[in-house]
């Protein structure tokens, strides 16, 4: 193996010019691949930041971004033995290493104004998002029993990725529910306009707007980038893929990594026809297969293959183990879902109690989010520590919230969600109906919240002790807008924390000490987020602060990291694991109805193939042992019912599973151990 690649993984890394697919299985080293390209492409002479390479998360996107630098010193300081270095020194010029949001929110930035925004917009996350769709049924007088917000923001989603507007999104209607939803979007769509924000779907959408609608912006950015590499091509949709295939058509360098068989983000808009049809669009396309996986045992993988092989729509590819042989995984039928949770807490605490594994290295996957329950709770029962991945936010908590709403107020005056939530917290003599005689009054005069406030005085309607606090606040604001927008962030939010008395207000809404000591923390942790983030900003700013947390806090990956580090059993659904890998696995409630999921069982084959390719990612996250365990009964709406094994479960293990009804024997190589 050169540079530590085996063939196919050298192969992709010098395949470096047109269209190139690497077929990537589970565990087969694709970020390492994606590394030592844009490593060979500097090699070859390529300016660093003529590279841009784009993966989903920040955490990703981190890890390539290291692994790189790190790779290039190792080649500097041999090169500069020699006089003669390829330049990662301080200061030179770096490859683009970035999620799509990040790159869509650097392109935005500078050329937004061409869609009619300022350049300083606000991102709306999904608290902020779900105000403004509250607001939009409102004003349509819609009750929430005919729309609720998240499911109008579910049809906009869904509208935007298909590339379609308000206006558009209105010729599209089949029923009355998507009548109310199309005229909501035009309300939702004119709020955030009249608020110079965008929301997550929008970073994508004004991107492809941008580079459809004005060609000059395009050509612009087409001359930076001469080579493009894109990471979980799987994963990407309609918007996604015409904003790269926009980028790359001048020069057709583009290399996409991916694997067909991990697609299991089809219900948010991913298209795998994009990975499957690749070189339908560059006939002329290399085509490379990493097949070898460094992750899983033999027995691991040879169910995977089993299961995976039932899925036609795929492109051919079989992982090959390059681990030696383990323990078979072990197939487990239990009575009930209650005696399945008890199993399970109680074999992970006897082994980490007899030192065969730590809790850090299990995990527990669940098909839904209502599994977890009885885990949780059996774990309790057996003392064993644990963390629910996907749990609430801390970009989400209340008082956090708070702070961030002051922050985006001081950077973008104009958020009207984030001034109506801070106007008056902590409660400094601004009341419900003055705020409602300032909003209409900014309805009348067609101007935004903010830029009424300085009329607070003019009109009798509002009192003079209230037009005074109003004056005071507004001129509270101001005074950070510049500092902060300075890079002063961490120093000047401490100050207005004091100000304000936050912690005073923490005081009156909680009673438990314990509970004030939790929210205050969580704001101290913000503070220090803003520290962090200063330290390690080339050039800090306000705003470079909060698109940060909100392009963090869109994936939610802060507290899973954190989480992940913790000695203790790690508690998460199938989709959330992807991309994840522990020693010891348990792959629960492998029943139809549950995995299969009962929805996708109506929904018919295609729906049924994404379930199996969610089995899949499932299975092949177990480094060392896995158990596939089932219920022969589960409890539904407070009756006891029989259960039917998972048809998963026989397509991976070459024929039934589970105890025959008649005869009460199971299949020889499946016979579960249940010793406790």
């Amino acid at each position: 193996m050169a540079h530590g690649l085996n063939p196919s993984q050298l192969s992709a890394v010098q395949a470096t010019k047109g269209a190139v697919l690497v077929l990537a299985g589970a565990g087969s080293g694709k970020t390492r691949v994606i590394t030592f390209r844009i490593v060979h492409l500097i090699r070859q002479g390529i300016s660093p930041e003529k590279i841009l390479a784009v993966t989903f998360t920040n955490k990703a996107a981190r890890e390539m971004k290291e692994r790189t630098e790190g790779l290039l010193q190792r080649i500097n300081r041999s090169a500069s033995k020699r006089g003669k270095s390829p330049g990662d020194k301080q200061g030179s010029p770096q490859p683009h290493i970035s999620t799509f949001h990040s790159l869509c929110v650097r392109i935005l930035r500078q050329d937004i104004e061409s869609l009619g925004y300022r350049k300083r917009f606000t991102i709306y996350d999904r608290s902020d998002q779900e105000g403004a769709a509250r607001k939009a049924l409102r004003d349509i007088h819609c009750p929430t029993s005919a729309l609720r917000p998240s499911d109008l923001l579910w049809r906009i989603g869904n509208w935007k990725q298909q590339s379609l507007r308000a206006e558009a999104a209105g010729e599209t209607v089949v029923d009355e529910t998507d009548t109310l939803a199309a005229l909501a979007y035009k309300r939702y769509e004119l709020a955030l306009k009249a608020a110079n924000a965008v929301d997550f779907d929008d970073l994508l959408l004004c991107t492809e707007e941008l580079f459809r609608d004005h060609p000059d912006v395009l050509a612009r950015h087409q001359k930076r980038f001469d080579y493009v590499m894109v990471d979980e091509y799987q994963d990407t949709n309609a918007t996604q893929y015409r904003i790269i295939s926009s980028l790359v058509a001048k020069h057709g360098n583009l290399c996409v990594v991916g694997d067909d068989d991990q697609a299991i983000y089809g219900w948010r808009g991913a298209r795998m026809e994009n990975i499957l049809e690749f070189d339908r669009e560059f006939p002329d396309a290399t085509i490379v297969r990493l097949e070898e996986n460094y992750r899983c045992r033999p027995e691991i993988l040879e169910l995977a293959n089993s299961l995976i092989a039932h899925n036609t729509e795929r492109r051919d590819k079989t992982l090959k183990p390059a681990r030696g042989p383990g323990k078979p995984p072990r197939f487990l039928e239990i009575d009930d879902e209650v005696d399945e949770a008890t199993y399970v807490a109680r074999e992970i605490r006897a082994a980490v109690d007899t030192g065969r594994f730590r809790y850090k290295d299990v995990a527990i996957l669940f098909r839904t989010n209502e599994q977890p329950r009885l885990f949780e709770q059996e774990l309790r029962a057996n003392k064993v520590p644990y963390v629910l991945i996907g749990g609430q936010s801390f970009f989400d908590r209340r008082e956090v919230r708070d702070m961030i709403s002051y922050l985006k107020v001081i950077a973008n005056p104009d958020d009207e969600l984030s001034l109506l939530r801070i106007i008056n917290r902590p409660a400094r003599g601004i009341g419900d109906g003055t705020v409602s005689k300032l909003l209409e009054r900014a309805v009348e005069s067609g101007q935004s919240l903010w830029h009424v406030l300085p009329q607070a005085t003019a009109d009798g309607d509002i009192p003079q002790r209230g037009a005074e606090n109003i004056e005071r606040f507004r001129q509270m604001i101001d005074r950070y807008r510049k500092p902060m927008n300075n890079g002063q962030i961490s120093e000047q939010l401490n100050r207005l924390i004091t100000e304000i008395n936050y912690k005073g207000e923490i005081e009156r809404q909680y009673k438990t000490p314990l509970e004030k000591v939790s929210r205050w923390s969580s704001v101290e942790e913000l503070v220090n987020a803003t520290s962090h983030y200063e330290r390690g900003a080339e050039e800090s700013s306000l705003e470079g602060f909060l698109e940060e947390i909100a392009l963090t806090n869109n994936e939610d990956e802060v507290d899973k990291d954190q989480q992940l580090k913790k000695n203790a059993v790690a508690l998460i659904t199938l989709h959330s694991a992807k991309g994840l890998e522990f020693p010891v696995v348990y792959l629960v409630g492998m029943e139809e109805g549950l995995l299969p999921h009962e929805r996708s069982i109506q929904d018919g084959h295609r729906a049924i193939c994404e379930e199996r390719r969610l089995a899949y990612v499932g299975v092949t996250r177990a480094m060392d042992f896995l158990t596939l365990s089932w219920a022969k009964h589960r409890t539904k709406w407070g009756k006891r019912r029989k259960t039917k094994t998972s048809r998963f479960l026989s397509e991976m293990n070459g024929g039934p599973v589970g105890f025959d009804d008649e005869t009460e024997e199971q299949p020889k190589r499946r016979r579960a151990a249940r010793s406790k």
